[in-house]
């Protein structure tokens, strides 16, 4: 019943009862029956305060109640520097539809109290937060979340963390970051789910669905925010904030894919990025914001600005003032701008000089307000968890403890050094990461704390303090130093050790944004202090925590063994005690190229051949000399052209032997599946998980094709002697991209089918088809 049929009716009945004398009721208590009747009728009729109304229904019916002022206060998102006057008020006259760094619970709850109880319409405020790699139980970093290649384990760190920001008052986090990152100098490489568009495809996907769960009105969730909208990892030189260049096919097909995917996912926000794409800014890109996430993937959520990036505008060149920006960046299609106020000042001259139009602001304010109807604010604006609080709990922190195993990588394992046996029974821990709780966590861990934090030292210690004699020294003062103070003492305790476990490389602070690096060699003098350890003589695992790929290769001959574990988290020590010392298999596979030195970046695997590939045979070493080059191919004079370490490779105790690939036919029409099988087998003496992994290579087509692309991949468990038959199912969808007229197609003709366990050719077993 509409607002205007239930007045008539009420007047209808009190016009009946005021003409009905015969009653002889008291006419005080007839006016007071009917203020009641009247009031609840209007209530009732306010369509948006009804919680089984549609939620369509609902928003539509709040924004005809809302003044202009009021739809652009929507449209404004604060950082919180304090409550004062200015505050209040600007939430009472509805000046704010959301703040990010809001305080904590308390600050939330009295912020919120204002928005519901004393603005006109009662909107309730979204809370916003960094909860990029967990909340207080911090899992490893995203790009080490990827290297576990297990989808169902990230999904679950997102449901961790998800419900211990809602237990503060959380309701919207900006992540996933899905951008495909192909240049390690980059900092926020560190976010990103690496390099590689079907892998970033299904992990941002999982970590969407696990932040935000089946109902997102769910005490136990929050909205998800997928970033940085789009491009942004391709930034030219790894410099962030930099120009990106992205052919729209290459954009199609590579960057927006993981984006797509988390759309499809339900992603209820994402968040526009700094950079120029191809000329436009990103968070003034009508191409990006309107033709493709709106009218192509048809998203109905609302989009936020990254920081200031409609601000940005006028540096980038685009626009002239704030009031340019926000009219570039509100017609693109940002509905809510972070912190800046360009919005609030300019929106409602615009709208009167007819440059926006009114339609059009009533469709990015209903982005904003679906949200906060799906999130059940309206219902529940305040923090509902008051009991069976698990912030921190032990099963959080095993969950956590899984993950930083999975993500751990084995590059190097010399003579199956490890895992270390009982016949060390002394052992000697060095390294300027052993025992440092706050680098452990990695960048964007604002609510993170090094209390929580098990380090390595503390690990083992505690497993193993009682039957093994371990001497610690730092070696370091820190990651960058330069000092040597500490180099007598360390290679004192090497040589008082049988073993020595040796921990470098990034400090926390080294990754994340506006951390780009010229170099990425370990920082300070690390590789000094590894190799005045190497002449003691005494065998090294070297254990490297970093938030980036790292350039190492001229110390790899100074140590057995190498264990890459990105910055592993609150449970990073123990998980690295339980594989160092054979509890359990490391079986995580890089989610990104390591080049051997920075002069081979950009390098990626799912590169375009071209028409002078290197040859076969120029393969694993420096080809030529200046005067004396060998061949005219695609190579450097004076390094290898292969990489340090391949896409998907990473070791494990166990040893794993590929046979049988079979597929289901040779030839397939353009509607038939294709059905693969292979056998694997674990041939070694321990239990362990082995990342199957599926590659295809379209040999020719109406453009030029990569030589391989990842297109399934499996994890799978096998005891000592287990084989199992994997099974996957490719269709002529996984194979499409846009073809010459930008139709996104699949092409009949040949195709090689890899299957192994990295993307090394050496890796893989081969067989062929044919698409008719």
């Amino acid at each position: 019943m509409t607002s205007y049929s239930t007045f008539l009716m009420v007047w209808f009945l009190s016009i009946n009862i005021f003409n009905n004398q015969e009653k002889n009721m008291n006419l005080k208590l007839l006016r007071f029956l009917l203020i009641i009747l009247f009031t609840s009728t209007v209530f009732y009729a306010q369509t948006y305060k009804d919680p089984k109304a549609n939620i369509e229904d609902r928003v539509n019916d709040l924004i005809s109640k809302m003044t202009l002022e009021e739809k652009i206060g929507q449209m404004q998102q604060n950082t919180l520097n304090g409550i004062d006057n200015n505050v209040i008020s600007e939430i009472k006259n509805g000046k704010v539809g959301s703040f990010l760094n809001a305080g904590d619970l308390e600050a939330k709850a009295k912020l919120q109290k204002i928005a519901v109880e004393q603005s006109r319409l009662g909107i309730p405020l979204i809370f916003g937060r960094d909860v990029i790699h967990g909340y207080k139980t911090v899992f490893p970093i995203p790009l080490g979340q990827a290297a576990s290649w297990n989808p169902d384990l990230v999904e679950k760190g997102s449901i961790i963390a998800a419900r211990e920001a809602a237990e503060d008052g959380i309701h919207w986090t900006f992540a996933p970051m899905v951008d495909i990152s192909r240049d390690p100098r980059w900092g926020r490489i560190a976010e990103s789910c690496g390099e590689d568009p079907f892998l970033a495809s299904k992990l941002g996907a999982a970590l969407v669905k696990g932040f935000q769960g089946n109902d997102l009105s769910s005490e136990n969730t929050i909205a998800a925010c997928v970033k940085h909208y789009v491009g942004y990892g391709a930034t030219e030189g790894g410099k962030d904030y930099n120009t990106t260049l992205i052919p729209e096919r290459e954009l199609r097909d590579i960057y927006l894919k993981p984006f797509q995917a988390s759309v499809k996912a339900g992603a209820a926000t994402l968040m526009s990025a700094f950079n120029d794409l191809n000329g436009v800014p990103t968070s003034a890109n009508s191409f990006t914001l309107k033709t493709v996430l709106r009218d192509e993937w048809n998203f109905d959520g609302f989009v936020v600005s990254d920081w200031g990036a409609v601000s940005e505008l006028i540096n980038h060149g685009i626009a002239k003032d704030g009031s340019e920006a926000a009219l570039k960046a509100a017609n693109a299609g940002v509905n809510m701008e972070m912190v800046s106020r360009h919005f609030t000042e300019n929106l409602t001259k615009h709208i009167a000089d007819g440059k926006v139009e009114q339609k059009w602001i009533d469709e990015l304010v209903a982005g904003i307000l679906r949200v906060k109807f799906r999130l059940g604010l309206f219902e529940n604006p305040y923090t509902r968890i008051t009991e069976n609080l698990k912030t921190l709990s032990d099963d959080f922190k095993e969950v956590a403890k899984q993950s930083a195993i999975e993500s751990t990588v084995l590059l190097q394992n010399e003579d199956d050094f490890l895992p270390l046996n009982d016949k060390f029974k002394k052992i000697a821990i060095i390294g300027p990461l052993a025992n440092s709780p706050l680098d452990q966590l990695g960048t964007w861990t604002p609510d993170g704390e090094a209390k929580n934090t098990i380090t390595p030292l503390m690990a083992i210690k505690e497993e193993f303090g009682n039957s093994i004699e371990i001497n610690y020294c730092k070696g370091l003062e820190d990651a960058r130093s330069l000092g040597t103070d500490y180099f007598k003492k360390a290679v004192e305790t090497a040589n008082k050790s049988d073993v020595v476990l040796l921990f470098v490389g990034e400090d926390y602070l080294l990754s994340g944004e506006t951390h780009s690096r010229a170099f990425i060699n370990l920082p300070g003098i690390q590789e000094d202090l590894i190799q005045q350890i190497s002449k003691t003589g005494k065998p090294i695992v070297l254990v490297i925590m970093a938030g980036r790929p790292l350039t190492f290769g001229n110390i790899t001959k100074d140590v057995k063994s190498i264990l890459y574990a990105w910055h592993p988290g609150t449970m990073g020590g123990q998980a690295l005690s339980d594989i160092i010392f054979g509890k359990v298999s490391p079986s995580g596979k890089l989610p990104v190229t390591f080049p051997r030195t920075i002069g081979q970046i950009p390098l990626y695997y799912n590169h375009k051949n071209t028409g002078r590939p290197p040859a076969p045979n120029q393969l694993g070493r420096t080809i030529g000399t200046p005067e004396n080059p060998e061949g005219y191919a695609c190579y450097y004079l004076d390094v290898d052209f292969t990489p340090a370490y391949n896409f998907g490779f990473g070791m494990s105790y166990a040893k794993f032997e590929y046979s049988n690939l079979n597929i289901s036919s040779n030839k397939i029409k353009m509607d038939e599946n294709l059905e693969v099988k292979i056998t694997v087998k674990n041939t070694g003496k321990m239990e362990a998980k082995e990342i199957v992994q599926l590659y295809i290579r379209d040999i020719y087509g109406s453009v030029t094709r990569p030589i391989k692309e990842l297109k399934a991949f499996e994890k799978i468990n096998l005891r000592p002697g287990e084989e199992k038959e994997v099974k996957f199912t490719i269709s002529s969808d996984d194979l499409k991209f846009h073809n010459i007229d930008m139709k996104y197609v699949a092409e009949p003709g040949d195709f090689e089918l890899f299957v192994g366990s990295s993307s090394n050719n050496n890796d893989l077993l081969k067989t062929n088809f044919v698409i008719e």
